[in-house]
């Protein structure tokens, strides 16, 4: 994962609600990812460890380099 990519983010918002969205990522770190958000001209971060448990899920879209 690095600065610039595009991603389809999909979580769990509560009963029966499922978030999904598309995103840029802003930032990484060695425990979470910053997300810029260019529908609701937001940021939103999530944990590595809600991608291993999949809390979230991530799918990287096309036009992005390899």
């Amino acid at each position: 994962m690095y600065k610039g990519l595009t991603v389809r983010y999909r979580t769990a918002k509560g009963r029966r609600k499922v978030e999904e969205r598309q995103g840029v990522v802003l930032e990484t770190y060695p425990n979470l990812f910053t997300l810029y958000v260019e529908s609701q001209d937001s940021k939103v971060s999530f944990s590595y460890a809600e991608l291993l448990t999949r809390e979230v899920e991530l799918e990287l879209l096309s036009g992005n380099r390899s």
